[in-house]
Formats: C-alpha cells, sequence, structure tokens
C-alpha cells in the first residue's frame, strides 16, 4: 500500500475529528467568549499576556511536541504498526485533545492557575499538595535530562548549537520589534521575515559550527533557561516558540509533498505483536510509549500553566488546545510513516543501532531529498528540527517549575513563604539549583526511566481533576472520565510491572518510586471518590 494512503486518510480522520468531536467537547465545556480571560483580567505584562491564536497555538505546539511525537511511536512500532496508528489517531482525538483542552479550560476559570490549584479547589488541600509535589519532581527531570540531551547534541554537532543561538537572537528582536509595531500588518511582515530568517540561519548554522565544552554548555542551558523564566512571556518564550512552530509546519508540509512525489509504499508486515522482547507487552506499554501523540500528561502542565495565561479570547481554546493535540498526533503519524516504509527486520536492526531519532531522520529526510534537496542537507534539517525542540521544552519546563513552585506556597502566611511564591526571581533560582544538583549527582541517569509512567500518570490526575470539576458545575463527565479510567488502568498495570521488575533486578530505588506513585494515585482517587456521582440529580443530569 502506498504511504500517501495512510497519510491521507489520517489527515481526513483527524480534521474531521476536530470538526465534530471538536464542537462536542466544546460545547460540553461552555466555552463562551463573554467569559473573560485571565490574560485580560490579571495582566501584567510578565506571565498574563492577552496575544494572537496563531502565536499562542506557536507557542503551546512547540512546547507540547518536542521529540516525543517522533519518538515514541518509533519504538512503540516495535509492536507493529497497525496498533501505533489506531492509538495515535482513537488517543489523540478522545483522550489526548480533550485532556488538552479540558486541562487549558479548568485553567481559564481558575485564574490561570494549574491544574494543582484545581485539585485543590475541587478535591482539597492534600490533593494539591500531593500533584504539586509529583509535577514538580517531574519537571526537575525533564529540566535535567533536556539538559543533558541537548549539551550532548550541541557538542556533537556545533551546526545545531549556532543555529539554537541564531533562534533566540531572531526571536527577541522580534518580539521586540512585534512590542513597537503592534499592528496586525506589522504582525504579519515580522512573521514572513523571521520564518525566512529562521530558514536562513539553519543553513547559516551548519556553515558556522560553534564549539564549546559539555560541561559549560550546561551551565549555559540553565542559566538560559533561568533568563526564560524571568524575562516577559512576550521578549522571548513567545517569539521563539511562535516561529520555532514554523520549522515544525515546514517539516509536516514537506514530508507530505516528499511522500507525494517519492510515491513510497509500505513495506512492513501487518504483523501485531503482543509481546516484545526489548520493551515487554502490548498493554500497557504502547500505551506509555506513545504519549505525545496520543495523550501525555505534560501537556496539561503547559495547557494549565503558560498557555493558559495568554489566551485572548475563550472560543480560541480549540484552535490551540484540541487543533494543537490533533496536529501533533498528525505528526506522530508521519513518524510511523518514516520507519515503516523498511522492513521489519531492517527496522529492529537500526532502531537498536541508530536510535529512533536517527531513524527518523534518514527515512524522512530520504523522502524530502525527493524534492529535489540534497539527501546530507534533508536528513540535516530534519535533525536539526528535533533537536531544536527538546531546547524549546528546555526553557517551556523551567517557566512551569517557577509556577508550580510559587502556586505551592501560596496558601502558606509566612513571610519567607510568600517571598517565595511572589518574586519569580527567587523561585526560578531554587528550580535551577535543584535542577543542577540533579545534574551533578547523575542520579536523573537513574530516574529517568520511569518517565513515561510518571508521564501518563499526570494524565490519568489532570483527568480526574477535569471530571470532578465537570461533576461539581453539573456536566455529564463521562467523556472524560472514560480516558481517565483507561489512563489509571494504564498507569497502574504500568507501575506494577516496572516496581516488580526493578525489585528482582535488585534496582530497588525505582521499585520504591513506582510503588510510592501507585499510591499516589490510589490516594487522590480516594480524595476524589466522594466528588464523583453517577446519580441523577432532579432534573435528569447526569452528575
Amino acid at each position: 500500500m502506498p504511504l500517501i494512503y495512510l497519510l491521507f486518510i489520517s489527515s481526513a480522520i483527524l480534521g474531521s475529528a476536530y470538526y465534530l468531536y471538536g464542537n462536542y467537547v466544546f460545547k460540553k465545556f461552555k466555552i463562551h467568549n463573554t467569559n473573560v480571560t485571565p490574560a485580560h483580567r490579571l495582566k501584567d505584562g510578565i506571565d498574563y499576556v492577552p496575544s494572537k491564536p496563531i502565536v499562542v497555538l506557536g507557542h503551546h505546539f512547540a512546547s507540547i511536541a518536542g521529540a516525543g511525537p517522533i519518538v515514541g511511536p518509533i519504538i512503540a512500532v516495535s509492536f507493529g504498526w497497525i496498533p501505533a496508528v489506531i492509538w495515535i489517531l482513537v488517543g489523540g482525538i478522545f483522550f489526548g485533545a480533550v485532556h488538552d483542552l479540558g486541562s487549558m479550560v479548568a485553567s481559564l476559570r481558575n485564574d490561570g492557575k494549574s491544574i494543582g490549584v484545581i485539585i485543590q479547589q475541587n478535591i482539597g488541600k492534600k490533593g494539591k499538595l500531593l500533584f504539586m509535589l509529583f509535577s514538580f519532581s517531574t519537571l526537575i527531570l525533564i529540566i535535567g535530562v533536556f539538559a543533558v540531551i541537548i549539551a550532548k547534541t550541541f557538542v556533537s554537532n556545533p551546526g545545531v548549537a549556532s543555529a539554537s543561538l541564531l533562534f533566540i537572537v531572531l526571536a527577541i528582536t522580534f518580539g521586540m520589534l512585534n512590542k513597537l509595531w503592534p499592528s496586525r500588518i506589522a504582525f504579519v511582515i515580522l512573521s514572513i521575515l523571521g520564518v525566512i530568517l529562521m530558514y536562513f540561519f539553519v543553513y547559516l548554522g551548519m556553515q558556522l559550527p560553534f564549539t564549546l565544552d559539555y560541561r559549560l554548555w550546561i551551565y549555559i542551558l540553565l542559566a538560559y533557561g533561568f533568563i526564560a523564566s524571568v524575562t516577559p512571556v512576550t521578549i522571548l518564550l513567545q517569539p521563539r516558540d511562535y516561529l520555532n512552530s514554523f520549522l515544525l509546519y515546514g517539516l509536516i508540509l514537506s514530508a507530505v509533498i516528499g511522500v507525494i512525489v517519492a510515491n513510497p509504499s509500505i513495506t512492513m508486515d501487518t504483523d501485531v505483536q503482543f509481546y516484545s522482547e526489548n520493551i515487554g507487552f502490548l498493554f500497557p506499554v504502547l500505551f506509555v510509549t506513545i504519549a505525545c501523540g496520543a495523550i501525555s500528561g505534560f501537556h496539561s502542565l503547559v495547557a494549565s500553566g503558560t498557555t493558559s495565561k495568554q489566551i485572548d479570547q475563550e472560543k480560541d481554546v480549540k484552535l490551540i488546545g484540541f487543533g494543537g493535540m490533533l496536529i501533533e498526533s498528525f505528526l506522530a503519524i508521519i513518524s510511523v510513516g518514516a520507519v515503516i516504509v523498511i522492513s521489519r527486520q531492517e527496522y529492529t536492526l537500526r532502531l537498536t543501532g541508530e536510535g529512533p531519532v536517527s531513524l527518523f531522520a534518514d527515512g524522512l529526510g530520504g523522502m524530502i531529498a525527493a524534492l529535489g534537496i540534497s539527501a546530507p542537507f534533508a536528513i540535516g534539517f530534519v535533525a536539526l528540527t528535533v533537536s531544536a525542540f527538546a531546547l524549546t521544552t528546555l526553557d517551556t519546563c523551567t517557566r512551569l517549575a517557577r509556577f508550580t513552585f510559587q502556586e505551592f506556597f501560596e496558601d502558606v502566611k509566612h513571610p519567607a513563604a510568600q517571598a517565595l511564591a511572589h518574586n519569580r526571581f527567587m523561585a526560578t533560582g531554587v528550580v535551577v539549583v535543584l535542577a543542577a544538583l540533579l545534574l551533578l549527582s547523575g542520579e536523573f541517569t537513574t530516574l529517568w526511566p520511569i518517565f513515561g509512567s510518571a508521564n501518563q500518570l499526570l494524565a490519568a490526575l489532570a483527568l480526574l481533576a477535569i471530571a470532578v470539576w465537570l461533576t461539581k458545575q453539573k456536566v455529564n463527565s463521562r467523556f472524560v472520565l472514560i480516558p481517565m479510567f483507561f489512563m489509571f488502568a494504564v498507569t497502574m498495570t504500568s507501575l506494577v510491572l516496572f516496581a516488580w521488575k526493578n525489585y528482582q533486578e535488585k534496582i530497588f530505588t525505582l521499585a520504591i518510586i513506582a510503588a510510592v506513585l501507585f499510591v499516589l494515585s490510589l490516594v487522590l482517587i480516594l480524595l476524589a471518590r466522594n466528588k464523583l456521582s453517577f446519580k441523577k440529580d432532579s432534573q435528569g443530569v447526569n452528575t
């Protein structure tokens, strides 16, 4: 079967879902522009800034995408490409898009606060404290791991470092000019020039490699994370993500056109493997491995953290939350397409020897080369795009960790706690120091294997918070509850298997952490159970 059929069918399903199921979910959340968004009510020019929908979409998409919708789907093809595609489409539409949009709307109705605050208001203070400790620890882990990934990338490929530094300078310039020249025409002109320069910097970066020592890059990246966290969002974070999103848009467009021109066929067989020697059983591993692209708990932190504070009108959430997730799902489909044009045997050998990113870059780069672009440049462009978004994840996570840290101390009346809650410089300093200590200890390499399960636990907990919030609003929340129960089943099964495996291998740290996360999920479910009721009220509404 030609690969273009898979891309065409998937895009048709996702596009139809945006209008049909998206409208259904839109109405369930009672989204209306008469509700004034926190970006207007709490506008401070630092975090709360009402922005154009396309700009916020760029920020949100760049933040949630990263390498997730590429790495996860390619690894999951080990079970067979058909189950991977089915989970991406079903998960993206009925799980991920609902999860992202729900997190965003719940945050909008609660002053742009995180899921942790929503849990406090609807489940209780204990639930908030548990969730925030968990999400904050996860964010610190992500910051540390991505700092290492980016530093190693910059050392091994100095051209990527040069291009990334040029992107930052371009983003700051774009943000400053956009603030000085705020008209719509000026925005369009700046956007066109910014995108042209960004693609030129991809080429220029490869010609002017910038070399530094690995450890020095680590310090620079942490310093960059600090600056990105405390700087007004319109100066660095937002314009950088907005412009960077065009790298992924360009990657998706060129991939589709390349597939049309090259017209490769799906070579991999349609067999379904219910057990893979490398990663385990199809259930629950498939649903943990494919997170970004289907449903990812990290998205709830972005949606209720940075994104909700920039939304101009409530109706924008459909494009940003629901639409952004479906675009990412299509990128995940393209990732699967990049590797199923080879045989299963070749895929297995290359996945083990080269890794998913290299496999993706070679596969997709070869298709883009059909447009007349040299294969090495096309492959380099794909690899650079993936690396660029790792940096986007780093700076967004630093800001999200700062928000979480500040919200944790908001209710503590002690003067020191209030200083931490209201001083973004102090809060960010704590985040960066903790990330640095984690890097120096080397523990991040030990802890990272549990991230997949922890990330999907975040998704289950976010859906739990949204379901309780909707139930208290007397809205039928079954469209959230069904994904929630499934994700709890996935997560808790995964944690049990993960704990047992590491216990047998005498890796007691990971076994204990998995057990603690399992207990955490049980505690939050018990705290929420009295808030969830399926009984009908006097008007016959399921609550």
